[in-house]
């Protein structure tokens, strides 16, 4: 700085190239100065300077509408200014890359040279949904914090609510909205076939006796519109309607009826649970009474009773052998009675049993016994 600097009160600014300055002059905006060397009034200290890195794009100045209001086509010049409505989101892009995603009524201010800039304004009061590729940049690029994404696998359907009322069923894939200005939600209805088990329900039967009983039914959403807006949970409705309709049907019969039907499943109960389902768009398909559960006591009544006609069944199995073989052995008598030759023939079978267990065998009389009829039957 010369001795003439110093009594003209001027001042040297330099601003480098990723840089620019903001220069006041008694508390007054002046200029946006460009990289360069600068000379500028400064008299009794007057002068300021407020530097802006352009590594930090993003303009934040107390001395923003000041700028904007004193000098507009300095401000035009050098800052591009994004504004979004009420229902606006603005997507800036900085040099082909992501940079920034805007929620609606806002603004921000950037210096153009740190630029190109390329904005891209949504209005989200049409649609929510985001395109697939914009999706996937805003992940990458980590901006997702106005985005929310819903996943919809195969075999499901995705149900969109907006403001708690049902928009739209979407397929299966990776689906995302904007969260802006409204609240999104989604709930996934599954649509491949299920099982479900009501086990442990207490029935008092037309005789009074209290059983538990286990149902299974297999079933799948057909309609998930229906499903998820007719009632609040459809799982718990076919839970409900499997109870009431096994109370009443097996309530009107008797523990035998039960214990003779078990494995089958009365037709009216099930058409009602069937008709009742499909009301809300849920086909039942299988439906079954698995198993009888007897109280403690009864099951031993039941097992003595058990154990009482097997008895009884295995008595009149003997006493059917025992006629069968006294009815044989009375032929056998006849047969014999009727024939002396058959009768010495089974002497001989008997003769020859017992002489094959004993060691010594003594015949008396000579063949004036036994050996007698062995001559006789020979002659004969």
């Amino acid at each position: 700085m010369t001795i003439l600097d110093k009594v003209l009160g001027r001042e040297r600014v330099l601003v480098k190239e990723n840089e620019r300055a903001v220069t006041l002059y008694k508390g007054e905006i002046k200029a946006v100065l460009m990289p360069g060397e600068h000379w500028l009034a400064n008299r009794r200290g007057r002068l300021e300077v407020s530097r802006h890195d352009l590594k930090n794009p993003e303009f934040v100045s107390a001395y923003e509408k000041a700028l904007f209001d004193k000098l507009p086509e300095v401000a035009a010049r050098h800052f591009t200014v994004v504004r979004t409505g009420r229902t606006d989101v603005a997507v800036i892009e900085h040099d082909g890359n992501l940079h920034a995603v805007m929620a609606p009524d806002r603004k921000l201010v950037l210096w153009t040279d740190a630029g190109p800039w390329k904005v891209t304004l949504v209005d989200t009061s049409a649609d929510l949904a985001i395109d697939p590729a914009l999706m996937r940049r805003l992940g990458q690029a980590r901006k997702t914090e106005l985005m929310s994404v819903h996943p919809v696998v195969d075999g499901q359907a995705g149900l969109l609510f907006v403001d708690g009322a049902l928009a739209r069923t979407l397929a299966a894939g990776v689906h995302a909205f904007w969260n802006v200005g409204r609240m999104v939600q989604m709930k996934v209805v599954d649509l491949k076939r299920q099982s479900l088990d009501v086990a442990g329900q207490e029935v008092l039967t037309k005789d009074r006796v209290t059983i538990r009983v286990n149902i299974a039914a297999e079933y799948r959403v057909v309609d998930p519109v229906k499903a998820v807006s007719a009632v609040k949970d459809f799982s718990e409705a076919l839970y409900r309607a499997l109870q009431y309709a096994f109370r009443k049907t097996l309530g009107a019969l008797t523990l035998d009826q039960i214990l003779e039907k078990k494995v089958t499943v009365d037709e009216e109960a099930a058409a009602k649970v069937r008709a009742d389902m499909a009301e809300i768009g849920v086909e039942v398909s299988d439906i079954a009474l698995k198993d009888v559960i007897l109280p403690g006591e009864m099951r031993e009544i039941l097992n003595q009773v058990v154990s009482a006609e097997k008895q009884a069944e295995a008595n009149v199995i003997r006493r059917r052998e025992e006629t069968n073989a006294t009815r044989s052995l009375l032929n056998t008598a006849k047969v014999m009675a009727e024939n002396p030759v058959m009768l010495r023939l089974k002497e001989l079978e008997a003769l020859e049993a017992i002489a094959g267990k004993v060691e010594r065998l003594t015949v008396h009389n000579g063949t004036g016994g036994l050996l007698n009829d062995l001559v006789k039957l020979r002659e004969n």
